[in-house]
């Protein structure tokens, strides 16, 4: 059994919870800025020392309303500030947050409320109160429910005025590392979400130990992140209670319509991001160039990029003419990249599925490091991350401090540390599952190590297909480089004991007309029609070529079929975190599926020669 643990760098502190990173960052710099909230068309600064006081305010607030220490209080909303306001004004009162998808459904809303057993519920827009409307009746243990946009937090912090700052000093100090700090529940791409229960000593150590773990990203002057991604999953919970601890100045965007011009304002040293959005930059910045007639240019700088990146991985020397070419195209292309970043970007941390190396190479040459790191709910987000002194693209880099990763003799990845969640809510036989001696969760991922530790992600362990011919096929090394493909939305590929590996593929709604108008189409075609459009299929095709070019020939695929639709959360076919639910589309989709294998094999997409 091949292991990696590393021990902690930061001594572990029992008592301590997630309010103390607050208090301690206003005792180190009270007059830092810590977050920035937009005015105008720019930003203005809110001071760590202004952060804590409207945290207390609020927290007197929800003590005045009745919430007691250890009540879960729901959450939905959007990626602002006052999400991480009221986050830690929660904390301060003793309370329990149990965040909900801003995107979820009144039957999910309700499994989540009862499960949890939650007694309050804060909403941030009428959408949202509609939604929950429909199940109210279902819900007798919710006393009250809050609405944001009827000035909630200007309510509560008035109503908290008489309450003492020693009931909220008391309150903030009850909880010790071992106790609950939030109840995140699972996305749900493999069955019904289950809640898994996260200590303030998961949120604390991982907090401590990765800020020395990745000191040049958190730490660099004038550190700063733009969040996008939904505070309500893991990812952007941690990282933004690791800005806290850190001091990084973190400013907001929900409406990712508008993240190139946020950005653009903000100017962030770092993101965090998923692969979607570094596959929907770069594919917007190839169509745009397209559009204007430099397409070629666009490509013939991609491809430097990625070689350069390459040659200085690998230590190589950089060829004169190399050289000379990725200069002018530093000036004609990457500069351009860059400034539309905000211009000071030096790293974004990525998560939440495998980047692909062709993509880490071309944002590297642009001066953006990327550092893949890998995780889940049940870790707190990160168990390893690529470091800024030393990062491997393709892998998702080493064990953090604190962590161990081992690989089991299956392959599968499990995980122990300081990381690991305490138990699945109310579900005993799902907690003792998914452990197994010593402390050790089975996460249901597939991946390797090199000879340094560095863990390469191939697959999930239930989605492993295995043809009628007996090959062994993970589905993510051919759906994540088709799903790169800027006309291509989603890919599901399909095989298990069958003849063949085929595959479902939906096309991009967004990056579609663009697509078409650049090549000489209707740029309004519908998506029926661009699924059976040739020169559509052609380009799909050759995707699926590009695919099959890094596998043997049995786990090629050989036919695929596009679907006149697209698969959405609201659809019921893919996860709040955008992952699809293979499972469902697997049902909805059987005719669609036997269709491709019920048609003579003279139609592959690949000569059977």
């Amino acid at each position: 059994m091949i292991q990696f643990e590393v021990p902690a760098i930061v001594p572990a502190d029992p008592e301590a919870n997630i309010t103390d990173l607050l208090v301690q960052r206003v005792q180190k710099t009270p007059n830092l800025a810590l977050f920035s909230v937009p005015e105008g068309e720019g930003w203005r600064d809110i001071t760590a020392a202004e952060f804590q006081a409207a945290v207390v305010a609020l927290a007197k607030g929800f003590v005045a309303a009745g919430v007691q220490p250890g009540e879960k209080v729901g959450f939905i909303a959007r990626t602002t500030y006052e999400w991480t306001l009221i986050d830690f004004a929660l904390f301060y009162a003793g309370a329990v947050m149990v965040p909900i998808y801003e995107t979820s459904s009144p039957s999910q809303i309700q499994w989540i409320m009862e499960d949890s057993g939650a007694t309050g519920l804060i909403l941030e827009s009428p959408e949202h109160f509609a939604r929950v409307d429909e199940v109210r009746s279902e819900l007798p243990l919710v006393r009250d429910i809050w609405q944001m946009h009827l000035g909630m937090i200007d309510t509560l912090t008035a109503q908290g005025a008489d309450v003492e700052d020693a009931e909220i000093e008391r309150r903030r100090n009850i909880a010790r590392g071992d106790d609950l700090a939030t109840l995140i529940y699972t996305s749900g791409s493999t069955g019904r979400p289950k809640g898994c229960v996260l200590t303030h000593s998961n949120f604390v150590e991982l907090s401590r130990n990765s800020a020395k773990s990745l000191d040049a990203v958190v730490s660099m002057p004038g550190a700063s992140t733009l969040l996008f991604i939904t505070t309500a999953h893991v990812f952007a919970r941690f990282i933004s209670i690791l800005a806290v601890h850190s001091g990084v100045r973190t400013g907001h965007q929900p409406d990712t319509k508008q993240l190139l011009p946020a950005l653009g304002s903000f100017k962030p040293t770092f993101l965090l991001a998923v692969p979607r959005v570094f596959e929907k930059v770069y594919n917007s910045a190839e169509q745009k160039a397209e559009a204007g007639g430099k397409g070629k240019i666009f490509r013939a700088a991609a491809a430097a990029a990625v070689e350069h990146s390459r040659l200085l991985e690998e230590g190589k020397k950089i060829p004169l003419g190399l050289k000379i070419k990725f200069a002018l195209f530093d000036k004609l292309v990457y500069s351009k990249l860059r400034t539309a970043m905000g211009g000071n970007v030096v790293y974004a941390v990525s998560g939440s599925a495998p980047l692909g190396s062709r993509l880490g190479h071309f944002f590297h040459s642009l001066g953006v490091v990327i550092l893949e790191g890998y995780g889940l709910t049940e870790t707190t987000a990160p168990a390893t991350v690529n470091l800024a002194d030393k990062s491997k693209i393709g892998t998702v880099g080493p064990a953090l401090p604190g962590v161990g990763v081992r690989l089991g003799d299956d392959g599968e990845i499990e995980v122990r540390g300081i990381n690991v969640f305490k138990e699945y809510w109310n579900n005993p036989e799902a907690t003792a599952e998914a452990f197994s001696e010593g402390g050790w969760f089975r996460t249901g991922d597939i991946g390797s190590f090199d000879a340094e530790g560095f863990l390469t992600i191939t697959g999930r362990k239930k989605e492993i297909l295995v043809t009628a011919g007996g090959k062994n096929v993970a589905p993510a090394a051919l759906e994540d480089p088709i799903r790169s493909n800027p006309i291509v939305g989603q890919v599901v590929v399909v095989g298990d004991q069958r003849p063949f590996i085929s595959a479902l593929v939906t096309l991009d709604s967004e990056m579609l007309p663009t697509w078409l108008a650049n090549n000489g189409l209707p740029a309004d075609m519908s998506l029926a029609d661009a699924a059976k459009n040739d020169a559509v299929r052609a380009e799909v095709q050759r995707a699926v070529d590009a695919a099959n070019s890094h596998v043997s020939r049995a786990e090629s695929i050989r036919k695929f079929t596009i679907l006149p639709l697209e698969w959405t959360e609201a659809s019921g076919h893919l996860t709040p975190k955008m992952s699809i639910k293979r499972n469902v589309i697997m049902a909805d989709f059987d005719d669609e599926i036997q269709k491709i294998y019920s048609e003579p094999t003279s139609t592959t997409t690949v000569p059977l020669g």
